[in-house]
């Protein structure tokens, strides 16, 4: 019999509720518990960034962290970016800058920007390249990335 825990998580501003392997990484549980497919998992090893999500405000490798390690606390994933009125401005301007080719990074390179963003509002290339270091893509060149996290940050200054 497998050692399992009760968690409740809020995420996205709706609590999920489950009983889990304590072995069971948040990556999985996102998408398996949650539906949340918009999570990915590439390396499974905390290198490409692909599984990046929000966890109480920081960025954070959803593969590389237990579900249960998640108990009560507030998880945002790409999906719960948007709202009713459309994008949020940092998946604008990924739309905007052709800040994507294949697509299987970017939620991942998203929400690395969403972290970076709320803790450094005026940032210059040099910061949006270190921000986004530790994820990979194969597909860009990371110039429209680049051009997207300062475009995010001009439109989330002036509160668009």
């Amino acid at each position: 019999m497998p050692n399992t825990r009760n968690i409740t998580v809020m995420i996205n501003g709706e609590p999920h509720s489950a009983e889990v392997e304590t072995r069971l990484h948040l990556a999985d549980f996102l998408r398996r518990d949650a539906g949340l497919t918009g999570t990915h998992l590439g390396c499974e090893h905390g290198v490409c960034g692909s599984c990046t999500v929000i966890i109480d405000g920081e960025a954070v490798r959803s593969c590389l962290m237990l579900a249960v390690q998640a108990n009560g606390k507030t998880v945002t994933t790409v999906e719960g970016l948007a709202d009713q009125g459309g994008l949020h401005p940092v998946q604008r301007a990924f739309q905007d800058n052709h800040g994507l080719q294949c697509g299987f990074c970017t939620p991942g390179m998203v929400m690395s920007l969403m972290a970076y963003l709320g803790e450094n509002p005026h940032p210059d290339e040099g910061d949006i390249r270190e921000a986004i270091s530790g994820n990979m893509c194969r597909c860009t060149g990371y110039q429209g990335i680049v051009a997207a996290g300062l475009q995010a940050a001009e439109e989330l200054d002036r509160g668009t």
